[in-house]
């Protein structure tokens, strides 16, 4: 980090006295670091202590009272490599969610041309109400980075998920974060995500939960280490936050193995995370099927391409094929197996059976697998932050070794 230019910008919260620490270890890794705080977070730690951790006065309102000196957003916004704003009330969640600029923290974060990370703080209820999960939901959309708080006891003395995370872990993120930008610089990264729709007829479909959101948060960890990215995706409502992440829009899987074809034979790593229907119907209708006029139907079926392994059967030397097994009973066998038959380098397993892993949830709790056993087990995290971790796999591994 040595050298690089960080805001670390400080809300009105009780876990305003862990940005000490978070300070004191960008500046001892060689970062520059301006703190910019709300009004109501001096309450909690003051501005003398963090300007005598980071060396640089402390900004906290748009003009010096006493010599009228203005502080200007716009050049704070130009001069960072990162913006960091830890803690994060649900306060100012909604504030850069929807633009309300009445403070100097927020206009900062509204002039930011660098990459911003977000850790929220709050009590448990006040994380899980609709509107804070809405809020951040947005801010994800809008690109930011949000390091997700942890599970423990809060000010209020329940228990529950709203404790800001620990500094040595939001420095570890900002870190890879600087350090790990190039690793696939001139790759190529085929991804596919979300489910399939099989038509059953023009209004009716075989299909499954899937939310591509795991598949979306791997090919924004790719595109940031500098890979060219492309995702092959079902029928989903998220967003890649990288600007630089292709995605090519498909329904059925046939449509989804057409488009990766071409993509596959010029990729250097190609993670099939597509939640692909195993079956479709062999004769859709080509009109809507009416219940008043039509006896009850019999559906058909007939089984879809496997993807990955009908890719995977053709890959050249180097080039990399993972999978991914989501499993309700006989995991790790049923992973081996899905491994072994499909010809992939890895195989990540999720389990429904874990509590915050599978379709539709945040979170992930996986295992990696090689031919030669369990190459890691990954705790229950973000789907980001799981993303960026089987990315740092991938840059790693080597399958002669492995």
């Amino acid at each position: 980090m040595r050298g690089k230019h960080i805001i670390l910008g400080i809300t009105g919260g009780i876990a305003a006295y862990k940005s000490a620490s978070l300070a004191r270890l960008f500046v001892k890794a060689g970062a520059e670091v301006q703190v910019v705080m709300t009004p109501s977070a001096k309450e909690f730690i003051t501005p003398v202590t963090m300007s005598a951790l980071t060396g640089k006065p402390v900004v906290s309102e748009f003009f010096t009272a006493n010599t009228g000196e203005w502080h200007s957003h716009v050049d704070l916004g130009l001069w960072a490599d990162a913006m960091v704003i830890a803690p994060a009330t649900a306060s100012s969640i909604a504030k850069m969610a929807h633009g309300v600029a009445d403070n100097m923290l927020i206009t900062t974060y509204l002039s930011a041309k660098a990459p911003v990370f977000i850790a929220p703080a709050m009590d448990l209820d006040m994380m899980a109400h609709p509107s804070t999960v809405a809020n951040i939901e947005l801010l994800k959309s809008y690109g930011n980075h949000i390091i997700e708080p942890a599970e423990g006891e809060l000010a209020s003395h329940l228990i529950g998920k709203g404790r800001m995370e620990e500094p040595e872990r939001i420095f570890d993120v900002l870190y890879r974060f600087f350090n790990d930008t190039d690793e696939l610089a001139g790759k190529k990264v085929l991804i596919t995500a979300g489910p399939t729709y099989e038509p059953i007829d023009p209004v009716r479909f075989i299909g499954n939960y899937s939310t591509g959101k795991m598949g979306y948060a791997l090919a924004d960890a790719a595109a940031a280490r500098g890979a060219e990215v492309t995702v092959v995706s079902g029928p989903v409502e998220v967003k890649p936050s990288h600007p630089g992440v292709k995605v090519v829009k498909v329904e059925s899987a046939r449509q989804m193995l057409e488009a990766c074809e071409p993509l596959f034979d010029e990729a250097s790593i190609a993670i099939f995370s597509a939640a692909v229907a195993d079956y479709t119907p062999a004769h859709p209708a080509t009109s809507k099927i009416k219940r008043e006029t039509t006896d009850l139907p019999s559906l058909e079926l007939v089984k879809n391409p496997d993807i990955a392994a009908t890719l995977s059967s053709r890959k050249r030397p180097g080039q990399l094929t993972v999978g991914f097994a989501l499993e309700t009973d006989n995991e790790a066998d049923n992973a081996r197996h899905k491994l072994a038959s499909k010809h992939l380098d890895l195989i990540v397993l999720n389990s429904l059976r874990d509590s915050g892993a599978g379709f539709g949830c945040d979170t992930n709790k996986v295992t990696v697998f090689s031919p030669q056993g369990v190459v890691a087990d990954l705790p229950l995290k973000s789907k980001q932050e799981c993303a960026r971790d089987i990315i740092s796999l991938l840059t790693r591994y080597d399958p002669i070794t492995h």
